[in-house]
């Protein structure tokens, strides 16, 4: 099997790190190293789950930061906008009144994937709420919420990676895992 050479995933990574991860995917070694350390996925299968499971964390670190409106898995996000959450504000009328709804939305692909993995991007969109771009208080917070959230971010978009150049999940529910064949 023969990976692509590049992948957006990855860019901002040192090169040397990029081409690391293209050898592991290329030699098939990436996959054991993942299922290793992540070897389950988890169960947060519904929009209810996710809205549960959202507002756990949040309300763990971001209890005075206002109410969400919705939380939901969303299966055009990632092809659509290139992203694999969002959060967003919106402002209706209502009567006389201005009403802000918050909603985060996650890309459905992290359906099948390990608890950690998910809980990395309910913690960057939960850190939104309070700082708006992707400067240095926002990933202090995000680190605050997950203390290994670069190093979950770096495997999400290794597994990423290995997922665009293979067509392959590691942790989709109608598969095995390697591990446990």
């Amino acid at each position: 099997m023969r990976a692509k050479s590049t992948s957006n995933y990855l860019a901002g990574y040192p090169i040397a790190l990029t081409e690391q991860v293209q050898r592991l995917i290329e030699q098939d070694l990436l996959t054991n190293m993942l299922l290793q350390k992540y070897p389950h996925a988890h169960t947060v299968r519904s929009d209810k789950a996710l809205y549960d499971y959202v507002l756990e964390v949040k309300d763990l670190y971001l209890r005075n930061a206002g109410q969400l409106s919705k939380v939901a898995f969303n299966g055009k996000l990632h092809v659509i906008q290139h992203a694999l959450g969002t959060h967003t504000n919106i402002s209706r009328v209502q009567g006389t009144k201005l009403r802000a709804k918050r909603e985060i939305r996650i890309a459905e692909l992290f359906k099948e994937m390990p608890l950690e993995f998910l809980r990395m991007i309910v913690v960057h969109e939960l850190a939104h709420i309070k700082e708006r771009e992707h400067n240095k208080a926002f990933y202090q917070l995000c680190r605050h919420m997950e203390p290994d959230y670069h190093q979950l971010e770096f495997d999400l978009r290794a597994y990423l990676t290995y997922l665009e150049a293979t067509g392959r999940s590691l942790w989709s529910t109608s598969a095995v895992s390697p591990l446990n064949a």
